[in-house]
């Protein structure tokens, strides 16, 4: 009995999905753009670190003369 109610619940929902309306693709249109180049900028100087953060990792290491345990 539970074969026969689980095989008919299963071609229901099959059939409610198949009678479903489809509904049409919406196509969307595109636009389209030129890129302009920026005018020559002036040039700048930037400083290139070897690692990154690395004055920030400097300032936040530091060590304080009361950080230390000491020994007995």
């Amino acid at each position: 009995m539970k074969t026969l109610v689980t095989f008919f619940f299963f071609f229901l929902i099959s059939f409610a999905a198949q009678a479903q309306n489809n509904t049409p693709e919406v196509k969307v249109e595109t636009a389209k753009k030129e890129v302009v180049a920026p005018a020559a900028e002036k040039e700048s100087v930037a400083r290139l670190y070897r690692f990154k953060n690395s004055r920030i990792k400097k300032e936040l290491s530091f060590k304080t003369s009361r950080g230390s345990s000491k020994l007995a």
